[in-house]
């Protein structure tokens, strides 16, 4: 039996080596980019708060081990609703273990009480965070420095 032998020309090749480099460049640009920044240190965490305004006490004040439900309870469902505002969404993490590290803000103004900042990291990026006080009446934001009088 006789093998039918390709007879392609340099250009058709060329065109299919491009090809495949395209798609090879989307999927590696595409795995990149999912989530927020790296944060690969504790170094590289407290940048990005200060990146955004805030200035932390360069130590966490508590690292907590979390698993981001598969099934959101309206409470979770309220929450992801603050961290899509940032652009970012738990719904894309559900089911995976996180890491929500958390630092003392010392430059937030207008509020007495203790401010902490948290970032959930999830494969050396951040996925979600909020500013929040620690007061039974407090408050609740984006990571992002909001004004404050």
């Amino acid at each position: 039996m006789r093998r039918k032998r390709w007879n392609w020309s340099r250009k058709a090749v060329l065109c299919v080596i491009l090809g495949i480099a395209l798609i090879l460049c989307a999927l590696i640009l595409a795995i990149g980019s999912s989530g927020g920044a790296r944060v690969r240190t504790n170094e590289d965490r407290v940048k990005f708060l200060e990146d955004l305004g805030w200035q932390v006490d360069p130590e966490p004040c508590c690292k907590t081990e979390v698993l981001i439900p598969r099934e959101f309870s309206d409470v979770y469902r309220k929450f992801n609703e603050l961290q899509t505002e940032q652009g970012y969404d738990l719904t894309e993490h559900q089911g995976e273990k996180a890491t929500i590290y958390a630092y003392r803000v010392l430059n937030y103004k207008g509020f007495d009480g203790p401010v902490i900042a948290e970032l959930y990291v999830a494969n050396d990026r951040i996925i979600g965070g909020d500013i929040h006080s620690l007061a039974l009446d407090g408050f609740m934001h984006g990571l992002k420095r909001q004004p404050q009088s």
